[in-house]
């Protein structure tokens, strides 16, 4: 059944905003095509989707963050111009975004956070009274009964943690009454007694009208909490839902779709190579069971699981970027516990990080000098780098993985999205590696840059290293693994190969470990 034939329908009711054929695109690649929404007052909407789907591109047209879309915006029925979020704000759209340190204002108190939006949208003398900031802080933080004294008001805001943070910026944006609130992933961040008080406030503030968006990978938390479901997957909706959910077909939605014919999945036999790593009761979250899992030379394992998983520590934790609090690792036979980046590195122990962003590129340096980064030592000679082997380096990555640039010398920032992460794989390849992390490869990639990437690795694995690939997405998985191994909360679920990981069966496994 078509998400049409499925759809929810309001037309009997108010609708608090709506999306009418909105369609974005990035470079020439389609971020989202021809999204339809409407979101009715006092309503709790979940959005899901794997990573790269286009939430957050949604989120940000909603937020008056990207304003050069198609389609259109309607609040309360009428055409919406969201040049900007302060725009999107004043017509009652507050968005608390998964990043949290984007609303918090350093070198201002708690207190001249939580009244921030009045601060700054206040004429003339823009200094409020101390004392009346004071008082308004406290009504405000009072709206989510957070307690918090006098002093803990007058603090700078730094020197709160991550969840008192969150808890801020959703106070501050409750206190605008808004027509609806986005909340993506709330919960990433909050202990299970503060989620618990988090999802007190949404069952009422849907009591009071107010219409919530509710962006989150838990499917715990949407079941709960929510009254109807979306699902985004490549920038389409493919479900839509009201209680109860059949989690089977939100999850075939999100996770599974059939893709257009794509490189042929490895068959093993039974014979599996020399075990490369070998992870021995190692705990990933405290309180779970421990973890044991062997990477065998000339295998791709996939490994999937929604967020909160446990693939994004365990590819830090082989890295040395977050080092296991317990258990063993060994490589090759030998102990192997790197305390840092720089020791995996030695070792050939290489990670593309989930974030090629924040974890990977260096903006303004060009592809070659972005790929030769990690082996500065072995390009130089007296601390001057050999810029001809540097460029060489550069020119084999461009032709080995296809990169579509001018030359090694173009900048990260011209390159697209596909180009930049065959760029952060082509870096870990440069020097060959006894194991490969992949986390989250395929993210903001289109399907060719999938292939060339899934190509390279199989190539790497038929080499004798062992490859590791983490994602959230089913199909991506399957595409490329041997062997597919489901983890939830930090647990193995599910370790097979072949036809024993069909997808119905990898599917089940994530719906029943949620």
């Amino acid at each position: 059944m078509s998400p049409t034939d499925k759809a929810v329908d309001v037309t009997a009711v108010d609708v608090a905003v709506s999306l009418r054929d909105v369609s974005m695109a990035f470079g020439g690649k389609t971020v989202l095509e021809s999204v339809s929404l409407d979101i009715a007052p006092g309503s709790v909407v979940a959005l899901l989707g794997a990573n790269g789907a286009g939430k957050s591109t949604l989120i940000k047209i909603l937020s008056g963050v990207h304003t050069d879309h198609g389609g259109e915006v309607r609040v309360a029925g009428e055409p919406a111009a969201l040049q900007s979020p302060l725009a999107a704000r004043q017509l009652g759209i507050q968005t608390v975004h998964q990043r949290i340190g984007e609303g918090i204002v350093p070198g201002l108190t708690v207190a001249e956070n939580l009244v921030f939006e009045e601060l700054a949208q206040k004429r003339g003398n823009p200094f409020l009274n101390g004392r009346r900031v004071l008082a308004r802080a406290r009504e405000i933080q009072a709206g989510l009964e957070l307690g918090w004294s006098d002093a803990l008001l007058r603090r700078d805001v730094t020197e709160l943690g991550i969840s008192d943070r969150q808890l801020l910026i959703l106070a501050r944006a409750l206190a605008t009454r808004p027509r609806l609130l986005i909340l993506d992933e709330p919960t990433s961040a909050l202990s299970a007694t503060e989620a618990q008080r988090l999802f007190t406030l949404v069952e009422k503030m849907r009591d009071d009208g107010i219409a919530v968006l509710y962006v989150s990978h838990r499917l715990g938390e949407i079941d709960a909490l929510a009254d109807r479901l979306v699902v985004l997957r490549d920038g389409g909706l493919t479900d839509d839902q009201v209680k109860p959910f059949d989690w089977d077909s939100a999850l075939r939605a999100m996770l599974a779709q059939a893709h257009e014919a794509t490189s042929a999945r490895p068959q093993r036999s039974g014979e599996h190579g020399d075990v490369v790593l070998g992870l021995h009761g190692v705990h990933l979250f405290e309180g779970r069971a421990p973890l044991d899992l062997d990477l065998r030379a000339g295998e791709v394992t996939g490994v999937v699981g929604l967020l909160g998983a446990g693939k994004t520590e365990l590819a830090r934790g082989l890295f040395g970027a977050e080092p296991f609090p317990t258990g063993k690792v060994e490589l090759d036979g030998k102990p192997y516990a790197p305390r840092r980046p720089s020791d995996a590195i030695r070792a050939g122990v290489h990670l593309v990080p989930e974030d090629r962003h924040a974890d990977a590129l260096v903006p303004g340096w060009s592809v070659a000098q972005n790929i030769s980064l990690p082996f500065l030592k072995s390009l130089s000679r007296a601390g001057l780098v050999n810029t001809a082997k540097e460029d060489a380096l550069g020119r084999g990555t461009i032709d080995a993985l296809g990169v579509v640039a001018r030359d090694e010398h173009s900048t990260v920032e011209e390159l697209s999205g596909g180009n930049q992460q065959k760029v952060v794989v082509g870096r870990w390849l440069a020097e060959t590696p006894r194991v490969l992390i992949l986390d989250e490869p395929f993210r903001g990639v289109d399907i060719g840059a999938r292939r060339d990437i899934g190509r390279r690795a199989r190539a790497l694995a038929a080499e004798g290293a062992a490859v590791l690939v983490l994602s959230a997405d089913v199909d991506e998985v399957l595409e490329i693994a041997d062997r597919v191994v489901v983890l939830a909360a930090g647990e193995v679920h599910l370790d097979a190969y072949g036809e024993d990981a069909e997808r119905d069966r990898v599917i089940q496994t994530i719906s029943a470990s949620v």
